[in-house]
């Protein structure tokens, strides 16, 4: 990273950007104010921290994908959303660049001020849904709209900041077990369910911003057990905000569960239009917005107010970002277990982002198997840590609620997440799969009912079905015959590895699953566990032999 100094002040980023002071500071990272040495002018620079001993591959990953967000949000020009000027390079790690704004969020408002009337919550409506179109239109997809995502200045202004770079380092499995993030107080259902993002999650996000706007609160527990807020999210009925104003319509046509059923952003704004302050009306003034202007980083180079003419024509200007994959020069060796890669983000809101905190919600799409630890030899949490102790947990393997033989319950380890996803495989009838996935990604318990298959060739047909649609598939052993009673068998199934310029040449990822087979009435049970070839021996016998076992149908 940069050089630093006792004083930020002495720390320079690409040889133009020269941190000042401290903006905000989370677990995932910190947000500078700066100035540009070369356009003179105020930004806000973001590092975020990757933990300690994370694999290069990984770390590789995450830097390729802050430059190609990057790339994608600069796209977007809006006077609602906050703009990014650049992707600076310092001893190959990115830091993003974006506009600073002298503001506030409005969690920090509600937070200090309590509700707001209909005139200021509409305002801040309006500006968000109008960033949000331009958002969509250029095919961006906020996932997080929240309160600490939008900032209010002194002046009025109101705008969107944190559109998916900022993101929590597990983002590194997103295309392999599906990592989808987002603030459970206001994730939209279809994602809590494990459901692809679509610009109408979006649509949730500020429906539920504004409820909070009106009524001073989320929707949901912000600081609830992030398992139960998700149920709620997911199974629920969606509260009613007790604000019993012209803005009710607005909120309860956007929180709708059907994200096809919710208002589009023109008929939001159509709506919003009547509740709008007349023009010069400053609707925010007697809040007295405490914001603190930058100054200017002193660094003693010249005698102040001495000319520089040949300083402004000589400052380099920051380095392009190159094709991605990294390709090129080695980063040079000295990063160390603090390495830090920019994923961006807006100043003064990302520290309320910081304390109000996102969450992981992490879930498997379409069948993918999780993305265990890069290779083999990488330290892996063992299952004792995660399984010490298994509740029982009563799910519906159904998607339509209530069906009859679809409820059942099964022990899982205490604090692992919950999700449902619908499944259609080559070979077998249609299915619904409910994964309990552990903090960490990195294995799952899950049960999948396959209505109205059974009979005398069931394993055999499984098998067959199984193989064709697992990577890597290998059967470990010799599957129990049909018969009485749960068969259970054992399978190993990889994931290919790309290589890296740091690890050209990465490991398959391997995992051990096990499977429990059991039959009731004319359906076919499926009680499984997945966990790193690591943690095979563990896996089995102080996870499935408890969990298998305490599977039962309940109705």
């Amino acid at each position: 990273m940069g050089r630093v100094a006792e004083n930020e002040g002495e720390r320079l980023i690409a040889g133009r950007y020269r941190l000042g002071g401290l903006l905000g500071q989370g677990s995932m990272g910190t947000v500078w104010a700066a100035y540009d040495e070369f356009l003179r002018r105020n930004v806000a620079v973001k590092e975020v921290r990757l933990p300690p001993g994370m694999p290069a591959r990984e770390a590789d990953e995450l830097r390729e994908r802050t430059l190609r967000e990057a790339r994608a949000i600069a796209v977007v020009s809006h006077p609602n959303v906050v703009t990014l000027h650049d992707v600076a390079q310092e001893d190959g790690e990115p830091f993003v660049v974006m506009e600073y704004v002298p503001s506030v969020s409005l969690a920090e408002l509600l937070r200090d001020h309590g509700p707001m009337g209909t005139a200021r919550a509409a305002v801040v409506g309006d500006a968000v849904a109008a960033g949000l179109q331009a958002a969509h239109e250029a095919g961006i997809t906020h996932r997080d709209v929240k309160p600490g995502n939008v900032l209010v200045g002194p002046d009025g202004r109101v705008k969107l900041t944190d559109f998916g770079i900022a993101r929590n380092v597990s983002e590194r499995t997103l295309t392999k077990s599906g990592v989808m993030l987002g603030s459970p107080a206001y994730i939209a259902p279809e994602i809590a369910a494990g459901g692809n993002v679509t610009p109408r999650a979006d649509l949730w996000g500020l429906g539920a911003t504004l409820f909070a706007a009106v009524d001073g609160h989320a929707p949901y527990d912000p600081d609830g057990q992030v398992v139960a807020t998700l149920a709620a999210v997911v199974d629920g009925e969606v509260p009613q905000p007790e604000y019993d104003g012209p803005l009710r319509e607005v909120i309860t046509g956007l929180m709708v569960k059907d994200p096809a059923a919710r208002l589009p952003l023109d008929r939001v704004r159509e709506l919003l239009h009547p509740l709008l302050p007349g023009p010069g009306d400053r609707v925010f003034d007697e809040l007295a917005i405490p914001v603190r202007e930058l100054e200017r980083p002193t660094v003693v180079t010249e005698p102040v107010g001495a000319p520089t003419p040949q300083s402004e024509v000589s400052a380099p200007l920051a380095a392009v970002p190159g094709p991605l994959p990294f390709e090129g020069t080695p980063r040079r060796g000295h990063r160390g277990l603090a390495a830090t890669v920019a994923l961006g983000a807006v100043a003064a809101v990302l520290f309320a982002a910081a304390a109000t905190g996102g969450f992981t919600l992490v879930r498997v799409a379409g069948g993918a198997p999780l993305a265990p630890p890069v290779t083999t030899t990488s330290t892996v949490p063992a299952p004792t840590a995660s399984v010490r102790q298994l509740v029982p947990r009563a799910a519906d393997a159904s998607p339509l609620a209530g069906t009859q033989g679809a409820a059942f319950s099964v022990p899982v380890p205490e604090g692992w997440v919950k999700f449902v996803e619908p499944r259609r495989t080559t070979g077998l009838p249609d299915s619904t799969r409910v994964h309990w996935v552990s903090p960490d990604g990195g294995s799952q318990v899950t049960v999948e009912r396959y209505a109205g298959f059974s009979g005398g060739s069931t394993l055999p047909e499984y098998l067959r079905a199984l193989a064709g649609q697992s990577p890597g598939y290998q059967l470990v052993g010799g599957p129990q015959p049909d018969g009485e009673g749960p068969r259970q068998v054992t399978y190993r199934t990889a994931d290919s590895a790309q290589g890296t310029r740091t690890a050209p040449s990465a490991a398959p990822l391997i995992r051990s699953n096990f499977a429990s087979l059991v039959t009731v009435g004319a359906d076919l049970w499926v009680v499984g566990v997945s966990v790193p070839i690591e943690q095979e021996d563990s896996g089995q016998r102080m996870l499935f032999t408890q969990v298998a076992p305490g599977f039962k149908v309940t109705g």
